[in-house]
């Protein structure tokens, strides 16, 4: 990949190492993570992160997101607020993959304590490294687009 592209990350405090860990990979990957973090072990909410990293994408400050919490569940719940936003939980890669390619997911969260490290990994490179395919999906993702009012 030649063209740099930035990604933000956030978290809850379940998932600061893994973020870390996840904003390594993806620079080795040739992209930008911006990590918005947090970095302390205290206990934190994550909507808040959520949806912080959610305005990052949804205002084009960032071409896509990677967020973090102990399921994935609550903060991708809080980031799907935000309007624009195509926010998928993933535990394998093939789940990765197509929430690119047939649902143009603009973000991606995972579960801190459901998944190890280095899956978590494989995950976020399968995200990142595949295309939105266009097409009949296109017309289902302005249909999902058409709900937000």
């Amino acid at each position: 990949m030649t063209e740099t592209r930035r990604i933000v990350l956030s978290s809850d405090h379940a998932a600061i190492a893994l973020r870390q860990a996840v904003a390594r990979h993806i620079a080795s990957l040739g992209f930008e993570p911006v990590d918005i973090g947090p970095t302390s072990p205290e206990s934190t909410h994550y909507p808040t992160h959520g949806a912080a990293a959610a305005h990052k994408v949804a205002s084009g400050d960032c071409h896509l997101g990677i967020i973090l919490c102990g399921t994935g569940q609550g903060i991708m719940m809080a980031a799907n607020k935000v309007k624009g936003i195509r926010c998928g939980v993933c535990a394998d890669e093939f789940s990765a993959r197509m929430i690119r390619a047939h649902n143009d997911a603009n973000m991606l969260s995972i579960g801190a304590r459901v998944v190890g490290e280095g899956l978590a990994l494989a995950i976020v490179e399968a995200f990142l490294t595949t295309e939105f395919e266009g097409g009949r999906h296109g017309t289902r993702v302005d249909m999902i687009t058409d709900l937000e009012g």
